[in-house]
Formats: structure tokens, C-alpha cells, sequence
């Protein structure tokens, strides 16, 4: 086990990392591993988010997801505020273990800050059509779930620009 969490093991070969059954995960030059959500049942993708050590021995030992908010620079307990809780049903880790999937249950319906169910809400168009329509974003979700306001107040927007 490594000195910053007991969960996690020292990463000492390629076959322990790849194939073996130690969690031993990558945290890039910031502290972080890149984590990608999608809701259990439906397979919809959610959100993308970070953790940093702290966050995820958190997210392991509540269920619940834990993320580390990179604009704030903290601890951000999915749900905390809003009520809009991801209960983990089962964490996956990929093959080099430097990246996490979470597949959750969403207390509430929804898992964007700004209403809607999930963060990826507008689609980008591509090749042919882009050359002839341009980039403009077509919302694929037309009704939030939540309002912000009520649920945040007048608090900061979670993402800087």
C-alpha cells in the first residue's frame, strides 16, 4: 500500500497493473485521474469529471461519487448541495489503471449543474455537415430537470471561464 492512501497499492510492474488484481491507480502530473460517469440502467452518459486521491478513497468507501472540482479546488461530494446524489453501483478502473468509470443511479434525474440530466447536452456537428451549417451546438435535451437557481441560489457557477 502506498503512503497516500491504504487503498491504493505502489504501481511496480506492468503485469501488477495490467493484470493483476491490486488497485494501483495513475494520477497524472496534478493529482488527478480523468473519470467518466454513465447512469447504471441506461448506459447515458452523464459527466466526465476528476479525482484526486482523497476523492476517490472517498468515493470507495461512501458508494457515492466524489469528485475534485478543478476551478474551485476541492472536494465536490456529487449531490451535496443539490440532492442530485450518484449512488455507485459498480467503479471500473481501465487496463493501466489511469482512468475511472463510474456507472451510478441518480437521486433526482439529473446530474448537470445547469438542469439538465446530463452534462452533454448539445451536440457538435461533424464533416459534411459542419462544412455546410457550421459549428453551431443543437441541444439534444430541450427540458431541465431542476431549475439551478432554486436549487443553487445566487452561488458561484462551478465552472470558471
Amino acid at each position: 500500500m502506498t503512503d497516500e492512501s491504504p487503498l491504493f497499492c505502489e504501481r511496480k510492474t506492468i503485469e501488477q497493473v495490467e493484470e493483476g488484481d491490486q488497485l494501483a491507480p495513475k494520477f497524472d502530473e496534478n493529482g488527478l485521474i480523468p473519470v467518466v460517469t454513465t447512469d447504471f440502467d441506461s448506459g447515458e452518459l452523464l459527466m466526465q469529471g476528476y479525482m484526486n486521491v482523497e476523492a476517490m478513497q472517498k468515493t470507495i468507501e461512501l458508494g457515492e461519487a466524489v469528485y475534485y472540482s478543478r476551478s474551485r479546488k476541492v472536494l465536490w461530494h456529487k449531490g451535496a448541495t443539490s440532492g442530485l446524489v450518484q449512488k455507485v453501483r459498480e467503479m471500473r478502473i481501465d487496463d493501466d489503471q489511469d482512468c475511472v468509470w463510474l456507472r451510478v443511479d441518480v437521486q433526482g434525474g439529473a446530474s448537470c449543474h445547469v438542469g439538465y440530466r446530463s452534462c452533454f447536452y448539445r451536440r457538435v456537428p461533424v464533416g459534411e455537415e459542419a462544412k455546410q451549417q457550421g459549428v453551431h451546438l443543437e441541444f439534444t435535451e430541450q427540458e431541465k430537470v431542476f431549475d439551478p437557481k432554486e436549487v443553487y441560489g445566487d452561488a458561484p457557477n462551478p465552472t470558471q471561464l
